[in-house]
């Protein structure tokens, strides 16, 4: 090789040499840098601030993730009950989080304890924020049974500890899982730095409280407004280039916020309890898929545990755990949370131990021509209220709102330090394509605009002027308080021309109980119960949305 080819060989390397390095230092800054304009983010002197650096959401405390996609709903076998409400239907999943295990009886003490501490039920401005909360231990009596040792121990001793919470309305249900949001919110920022650290155990009152929503739209109130709070974290103030505090308060654009708890949604459930492996192996499709586990049989097939029962389910007419000594499934009421193999998305008791509240409100069928993406029927849409200054309106003491439900129990609303909601109107719904108004939850169901009368063809005549045509014309008992005596009034409806109970106030629950026998521990099974009502039977466990990538770790990314 003579001495130009290697002096241009020698010229070629280093050019490479630099090529790389430069390409490197680009790689590197080029996640705070605006790929549009090229101004710089997170820039020190102030401007756009964004979390660059964020990688994946953090799997929340006490959930499983379960990576979305396609399934079949509904039925797939035989319905020997012939209720004709889960026929199969195609639907995709988006990814979420979801409780390993229901909501025990400890999780729900700690949020009581909460209450009782922040909103002391000895103080008449906050008495019934505490009962409104407190589960109906009653639920265990029965006409016929001795069953007062459950009333009385199973929520608060601690042989029960990590028992499901019964007891428990949809209601209650959805109050937890919104307290629960604010509180891992909470300790988030705290250990970022944003919240002083404790704040929890010495800065809350009833006065003084941090709620997720009002730190994200007004922060500067949060706590009361208390800055030894806000600003008393172990995070480095930022400055601007004037030398005035900059980013003092976290924004969804840090990351760090999480994504509220909640209620999972039907068809979320349903996915769920069907298990990741089982879905692929499309034993769903081929009717061979029946409960959370492989095969069609509630008994174990593996050598070590032969027989035994997976599941906690009533076994037969007066056989709720089997015989004794040699115990079926190992419980005659609830069982303690994960005492049997969980699917394999890693969640414990999908079928059996206690029934389950999901988000939706309760209908025969699903309507899957419409949508069947993520399906959901329970739609409120609101907003925050929003002063005459423009500012968002925060809840006092003398703004909470109590509401009297069907059966006379008054429940809190809202919460002091929270902001006000109040339903979507035409600034929102104007020419939209998607919703035309707040509420949803009976939009095309045979609801009063919607309604066909059955009985419009029979020779009786048309019934469009009575009660008893009406497709859901559930009994509609009333509340009242009186005036003079501030004594409750029930009126029950004694009508005998009611059609249905189904109306917009009842929940759809999913999965069999200790009370249940194996028929109801298929996934697909769908009952429904009102929402401000609860039994020894029914609890519930939370969900999570996730955000970002379908799949976690990167895992399914594309490659060229």
């Amino acid at each position: 090789m003579d001495m130009k080819n290697v002096l241009n060989l020698k010229f070629l390397i280093a050019l490479t040499l630099c090529a790389t390095v430069v390409g490197c230092k680009r790689s590197s800054n080029s996640g705070n840098i605006d790929s549009a304009t090229g101004w710089k983010i997170n820039d020190k002197k102030g401007g756009f601030q964004y979390n660059s650096q964020f990688k994946e959401q953090e799997t929340p405390p006490g959930t499983s993730f379960v990576e979305g996609g396609t399934f079949t709903m509904g039925k797939v076998q035989d319905d020997p009950m012939h209720d004709w409400n889960n026929t199969p239907n195609q639907q995709h999943i988006q990814s979420f989080y979801m409780d390993e295990n229901e909501v025990t009886n400890l999780n729900y003490l700690i949020y009581l304890d909460y209450l009782k501490n922040v909103y002391p039920p000895d103080d008449p401005n906050y008495s019934l924020i505490y009962k409104g909360a407190l589960p109906d231990t009653l639920v265990w009596r029965n006409r016929l049974g001795y069953n007062e040792m459950m009333t009385e121990n199973y929520l608060r001793h601690p042989g029960y500890a990590n028992y499901p919470v019964v007891g428990v309305s949809w209601i209650q249900a959805v109050e937890y899982a919104n307290w629960r949001t604010d509180r891992v919110a909470e300790m988030s920022l705290q250990e970022a730095g944003y919240l002083k650290r404790d704040s929890q155990y010495t800065d809350v009152s009833a006065e003084s409280t941090f709620s997720t929503d009002t730190y994200i739209n007004a922060p500067s109130q949060t706590y009361g407004g208390n800055s030894d709070v806000l600003e008393g974290g172990r995070r480095k103030q930022q400055v601007d280039a004037n030398g005035e505090p900059t980013n003092l308060y976290a924004n969804r654009e840090t990351g760090l916020i999480p994504v509220k708890y909640r209620l999972p949604t039907e068809a979320e459930w349903e996915y769920a309890a069907l298990g990741l492996s089982e879905l692929r192996e499309y034993n769903v499709y081929r009717g061979r898929k029946k409960y959370p586990w492989d095969g069609q049989y509630t008994r174990s097939g593996k050598r070590v545990n032969r027989g035994d029962q997976l599941a906690n389910f009533k076994q037969g007419k007066g056989d709720y755990g089997g015989i004794a000594g040699w115990s079926d499934d190992g419980a005659d009421i609830t069982a303690a949370v994960k005492t049997y193999e969980p699917n394999s998305f890693g969640l414990y008791d999908m079928a059996g131990n206690v029934a389950e509240w999901v988000a939706d409100v309760y209908r025969p069928i699903v309507d899957d021509e419409f949508n069947d993406f993520n399906y959901y029927r329970g739609n409120v849409y609101t907003k925050n209220a929003i002063n005459d200054d423009g500012t968002v309106r925060i809840v006092t003491m003398e703004d909470i709102v109590y509401d009297t439900l069907s059966n006379g129990k008054i429940i809190a609303r809202d919460l002091p330090g929270e902001i006000a909601k109040v339903a979507v109107d035409e600034e929102e719904t104007y020419l939209r394509t998607q919703f035309s108004q707040s509420d949803n939850r009976n939009f095309r169901d045979g609801d009063k605009r919607s309604s066909r009368y059955y009985r419009q063809s029979f020779d009786e005549g048309s019934s469009e002027n009575t009660n008893t045509g009406k497709m859901y014309n559930s009994p509609k008992h009333s509340v009242s308080m009186d005036s003079l005596d501030g004594k409750m009034v029930r009126q029950y409806d004694k009508s005998n021309n009611r059609t249905s109970l189904i109306n917009d106030e009842v929940r759809v629950y999913k999965g069999g109980s200790w009370r249940d026998r194996a028929y109801w521990i298929d996934p697909a099974q769908r009952r429904y119960f009102p929402q401000d009502m609860a039994t020894d039977y029914i609890g519930f466990r939370c969900a999570v949305s996730r955000v970002g990538s379908k799949s976690e770790n990167g895992k399914g990314k594309r490659r060229n």
